[in-house]
């Protein structure tokens, strides 16, 4: 094996322990909204095909697509309805989004920056939160990142394969959260920096080949993504207003004042990356930025680096760089959803997309300051000579060395911020609801022959006029279906059903709160 899949692999095991490990209680508890996606996996799997359980929309879920419920349901299959059944499903997907931003960045710059971005990516706190809970949230990047590498090879080397994969996987980005939504514009502005970059060339004789090529490969790309994306676009066709769902009430076009609001939306969301993030406990250590401080200062590098890179592009070229407006166009547009929304921001899920973006311009960065320093070393002085002398070797060396200790120190800053300083949080309890869970357990443990009544005294939305926290219980108890809380002699009293006494005296009633 040689050294650079060493290295690879080294980085993938890293992303593993992070999202894999303790994974059965990290984070404890079960949010409502991960055990209702458990619920619609567990009615599919009992009227899975040829009943037709599975759905490509779940409008009764607040609006999600099926196809990680779809996989959920697999999970839940084989492993039993537990919480980690869920969140395994999303692990898988953190890792290999970790795999597709080495690959990713490898080919747009080198594999140095590829196995420095993957990295970042792997030990990221953000990104390993939502790699380990059941939202669907989590597979927008793995299928941007993979659809992006399988592009970029087409238009490189021109095969039609990676056009239809690239198509393939753009079409079941739309699958996965409303953020994607966006994405196409980012499509749309890496073709036209490319076509604007190579057009000159494609005018001479010796490029129509490659130029008829790169037509057929985008036609094909076009084609394949329409097909995979034809399912939930027909479903949206027939139920409009599910395309849009909660979107229109929370957008700031909903608000009288549409550009204070922007600009205001525009700095805290920005702010989040390095200054002020997410005070959800759910989605963060709350108010703590998103990045580990010396990562977030090879972000800005990066970021800033990427700006000038564009900008000295167009003024020797007379045209944007392709990378860099992929790079610029990924982060900008997928941060729009957040800034256009106006409930709890600094949003972290919502701006989950970017994550590959964020840390390929951090690995960027960081190799930039690496590059120079080691530059600098090697530089041939006066009392050196021609030659790098031995004190310029242990120059660059150390610069190497200074590189690894950062590395590492990140890399325990952020097991130590999510495995011991956020997921032992009684705040994050709270937040995921872990005394739902233990009344499910504790449910389970009690005779079948006995009524058992969960009386939800709680607030939320309704599903089947039973507010939403009571969920969790349902799904630790498989009594989603009616049938099943028949069976199992479990049943949900609303605080209203309990004031007229609709239910049988001689149950056991136990308070959802």
């Amino acid at each position: 094996m040689s050294k650079r899949w060493f290295i690879v692999l080294l980085i993938l095991i890293v992303a593993a322990v992070f999202r894999f490990q303790h994974i059965g209680s990290v984070p404890p508890g079960l949010y409502p909204d991960e055990a209702m996606n458990g619920n619609n996996a567990l009615a599919a799997l009992e009227t899975g095909p040829p009943a037709g359980g599975y759905k490509v929309f779940y409008p009764e879920n607040n609006g999600r697509e099926g196809l990680f419920i779809a996989l959920q349901a697999q999970s839940i299959k084989f492993l039993g309805n537990q919480p980690w059944a869920l969140r395994l499903v999303s692990a898988i997907f953190g890792v290999l989004t970790v795999l597709g931003t080495y690959f990713l960045a490898a080919k747009l710059f080198n594999w140095q920056i590829g196995a420095l971005s993957s990295f970042l990516l792997a030990i990221s706190f953000w990104h390993t939160l939502f790699s380990r809970i059941g939202f669907r949230a989590i597979m927008a990047p793995f299928f941007l990142v993979w659809g992006l590498y399988f592009l970029w090879r087409g238009l490189q080397g021109g095969r039609l394969i990676n056009f239809a994969v690239s198509g393939i996987l753009w079409g079941l980005g739309f699958y996965t959260y409303i953020a994607f939504r966006a994405m196409p514009l980012v499509l749309i502005l890496v073709l036209l920096a490319y076509w604007a970059a190579v057009h000159k060339d494609f005018s001479h004789e010796k490029y129509v080949f490659t130029r008829d090529q790169m037509t057929r490969g985008l036609a094909l790309l076009l084609v394949v993504f329409i097909l995979t994306f034809l399912p939930l676009g027909w479903y949206f066709y027939n139920h409009p207003a599910d395309f849009f769902g909660r979107t229109g009430q929370l957008s700031i076009f909903a608000s009288g004042e549409i550009l204070k609001n922007f600009l205001a939306n525009t700095v805290t969301t920005l702010g989040m990356f390095n200054f002020v993030g997410d005070w959800n406990w759910r989605h963060n250590l709350a108010g703590q930025p998103l990045l580990f401080w010396p990562i977030g200062v090879f972000f800005a590098a990066g970021f800033l680096r990427a700006w000038f890179k564009l900008w000295r592009a167009y003024k020797k070229h007379g045209h944007f760089s392709t990378v860099q407006t992929l790079l610029l166009s990924w982060f900008l547009v997928g941060l729009l959803p957040v800034i256009f929304s106006n409930e709890g921001l600094p949003h972290a899920l919502r701006a989950i997309i970017v994550a590959p973006v964020v840390f390929i311009f951090a690995g960027e960065g960081l190799w930039w300051v690496y590059d120079m320093t080691r530059d600098w070393a090697f530089q041939p002085r006066y009392w050196l000579g021609v030659k790098p002398s031995p004190a310029a070797i242990s120059g660059s060396a150390i610069a190497l060395l200074a590189v690894l200790i950062i590395l590492t120190i990140s890399a325990y800053a952020e097991y130590d911020k999510y495995f011991n300083r956020w997921a032992t949080s009684p705040n994050v309890a709270d937040a995921f609801a872990q005394n739902y869970l233990e009344l499910g357990q504790r449910l389970n443990g009690m005779p079948t022959n006995i009524k058992k009544y969960v009386l939800v005294n709680t607030g939320g939305v309704l599903v089947n006029n039973i507010p939403m926290p009571a969920q969790t219980v349902m799904f630790i108890t498989d009594t989603y279906a009616a049938d099943k809380q028949t069976a199992q002699n479990i049943y949900y009293l609303t605080e209203e059903q309990f004031r007229k006494g609709q239910y049988d005296h001689r149950g056991v009633i136990l308070p959802l709160e």
